[in-house]
């Protein structure tokens, strides 16, 4: 039987408060549920706007608990409902550690399970982009999660810039790696459809990421949209989303295509980890 999964992502406009922005994707994921979609990413910090484009302590306020939250709670309760995957970017408060920020996302298996979650590694800090100032580095490493629908890994916006976190997923087995985004018009958007097709090429697995669209009242940034799913192979899967307009992309990911790719490719073989050793220099 071919392992075919029909995965979802959801590319949505700020709404202007978190909870008809809470409401609006979980009235996607009833949605994606009823196109058959089993796995479903929401977008980088999906309840808030992108406050990161100026730097106030005012949005400190739009922490939570992983997994002790509210939204988490909402979101294991979700995806009993829609019997879905979910992949859930927040902005998590350090349980241990007070005043201690991340860029989160949480694993929910299809039962509701929550089975762990993934810290933004990489964190910006330039125009637009002041990351620094309202996240810590991430410090979980590259976890990959065993969920229903196959071995599902995280990487967020930024990290998508840097090879190195995503060829760890793979190793640790990635079988789809989701990339939810935060990513405004300029220099980086032709790099879009460039880089995230060449990890899922160089690690043989499927890429799923989504960038936010419209222009939000905190900044002058028009997020470009463009969301998609591409396989091992590096080509898009059904298409690219809209540059300007909401939308829920909803695909058929074929798994069995990572192994196909990994025995034709071998990339994973003919590594020489033992010459590697001035990347990992400071």
């Amino acid at each position: 039987m071919p392992r075919i999964v029909r995965g979802a992502l959801v590319q949505a406009t700020w709404t202007g408060d978190k909870e008809s922005m809470i409401q609006k994707h979980e009235q996607r994921a009833h949605e994606a549920k009823a196109q058959g979609a089993g796995l479903l990413l929401f977008q980088e910090l999906f309840y808030g706007p992108y406050f990161c484009q100026v730097q106030d302590p005012q949005y400190y306020a739009y922490t939570e608990l992983i997994p002790d939250g509210p939204t988490t709670k909402r979101m294991q309760d979700l995806a009993k409902q829609t019997g879905m995957v979910l992949v859930v970017p927040m902005y998590e408060e350090d349980s241990q550690a007070s005043g201690v920020y991340y860029n989160t996302a949480a694993v929910i298996d299809a039962d509701g399970r929550y089975l762990g979650k993934y810290r933004k590694t990489h964190i910006p800090h330039v125009k637009g982009f002041w990351e620094k100032f309202y996240f810590r580095p991430g410090n979980l490493g590259y976890p990959v999660f065993e969920t229903a629908v196959g071995k599902v890994g995280v990487y967020i916006c930024y990290d998508r810039h840097f090879p190195e976190g995503a060829r760890a997923l793979g190793l640790n087995g990635a079988e789809i790696v989701l990339i939810p985004s935060a990513t405004s018009r300029g220099l980086s958007e032709y790099l879009w459809r460039i880089e995230q097709p060449s990890h899922a090429v160089a690690n043989g697995y499927y890429v799923g990421t989504i960038n936010r669209v419209g222009i939000e009242p905190i900044g002058d940034d028009d997020f470009y949209g463009q969301s998609y799913f591409c396989d091992p192979r590096g080509q898009i899967v059904g298409g690219v989303a809209s540059p300007f307009e909401e939308e829920l992309v909803v695909r058929d990911l074929d798994l069995d295509l990572v192994t196909e790719v990994r025995q034709t490719w071998q990339f994973y073989r003919d590594r020489r980890p033992e010459a590697y050793a001035d990347l990992v220099r400071p």
